[in-house]
């Protein structure tokens, strides 16, 4: 009974290394992960995992990235924003929580929007399929499109900035645009 036990146990062991031996590694990706953090001086934070995409010499957005459609705000699976402490973006209310973000780019400048959604684990939206979570949608803010950046950006790439003690600025820059958002933590 007991070799039948230890057979048992090696099969399973040798399985479970063969299952993580196949799993994809996500940094050899054609838009590998990337992470973004913001920390407050009290110790709270909001952390990102995204993947990031490259210009590779394509027209970003009003191209790749259409004006007026839900965007995965980078590549692969949806982005994610995570936040151990209330905060408000650009005024609006979040509570603490893991969520995922999207965003909705536009041509005019200061018409973006971001969208807090409270689904998580999603693989993003695809350029042709539609945005299909709208029912699990927290919020939407708006979002500053700043003067054209003076040198493109290649890859994209979600940065904080500290504003203040109780203020972190969310960055997207991608080909020559960048969005932001205030996130102020609330106290």
């Amino acid at each position: 009974m007991r070799n039948k036990s230890l057979a048992v146990l090696g099969l399973v062991l040798a399985l479970a290394l063969s299952v993580a031996a196949q799993a994809p590694d996500k940094s050899k990706r054609p838009s590998p992960p990337g992470t973004a953090d913001c920390k407050y001086p009290d110790g709270k934070t909001i952390h990102t995992d995204y993947s990031r995409p490259y210009m590779k010499g394509r027209k970003i957005y009003g191209g790749l990235v259409p004006y007026g459609k839900v965007w995965r705000t980078g590549a692969n699976e949806a982005t994610t924003f995570v936040t151990d402490t209330d905060v408000t973006i650009n005024g609006t209310a979040v509570p603490k929580g893991s969520y995922t973000i999207f965003t909705v780019p536009a041509e005019a400048p200061g018409k973006w929007k971001l969208i807090v959604n409270k689904a998580t684990g999603e693989w993003g939206v695809g350029k042709d399929e539609g945005y299909p979570y709208q029912a699990t949608e927290l919020a939407r803010a708006d979002m500053n499109a700043t003067k054209p950046l003076d040198a493109p950006v290649e890859q994209f790439t979600i940065s904080f900035a500290n504003k203040g003690k109780d203020t972190c600025t969310l960055q997207l820059d991608w080909e020559k645009t960048q969005v932001t958002a205030d996130i102020k933590e609330k106290k």
